[in-house]
């Protein structure tokens, strides 16, 4: 299982730093847009820490991109077909979770990732993240709790679940067992 290029947390600072400066952003403003921690940031981009999952969501969303984007921008586009060995994979630092990105290529509006949650994690999204597309969530094996806004979805293998408008989102394995699940993103 190939990582993101060589070094991931290199090639992802210095994406979000090209992205900041690409829209002459100074780093508060890209904490007030992202509401991630300006000196937070500042490590990122100097590859002093390693960000997490919401916080590369936060930023990701910041520049009107979804994670997917914002991770294959920093590895470079592979083309049409990619390979299930070139297919990037991020693990979050803070839960331990695993993103195999299957597709995504720029200019066409689907994405689909697969993600290995382990047991005992929560990981949470603001509601702008989810701006401009919609989701829809396949469980493939395990046990998924989401909650979404007020509501709260247990999902088991097989089950599927389209997002409704954007809200907080905290994705959960609560079971003891690691949960995989596959999502596909359509910009709306």
């Amino acid at each position: 299982m190939d990582t993101i290029v060589d070094d991931p947390e290199i090639q992802i600072a210095a994406q979000i730093r090209q992205e900041r400066e690409r829209r002459n952003w100074s780093l508060a403003e890209l904490a007030e847009r992202s509401g991630v921690a300006k000196a937070s940031i500042s490590k990122i981009e100097r590859n002093e820490m390693s960000p997490s999952a919401g916080i590369l969501g936060r930023l990701a969303a910041a520049f009107d991109l979804t994670l997917a984007s914002l991770l294959l921008r920093a590895e470079g586009d592979k083309g049409r077909l990619v390979r299930a060995k070139e297919q990037p994979v991020w693990r979050d630092p803070a839960t331990g979770y695993v993103r195999r990105q299957i597709f995504r290529r720029e200019g066409h509006p689907l994405e689909l990732a697969r993600i290995e949650f382990p047991p005992g994690k929560s990981v949470s999204f603001p509601p702008w993240s989810y701006e401009g597309f919609q989701h829809v969530l396949w469980v493939i094996s395990g046990t998924l709790t989401l909650r979404e806004g007020g509501q709260t979805h247990v999902l088991e293998a097989g089950d599927s679940l389209a997002f409704g408008p954007p809200s907080e989102i905290t994705f959960s394995n609560k079971s003891a067992k690691p949960c995989t699940y596959l999502v596909a993103l359509v910009k709306a």
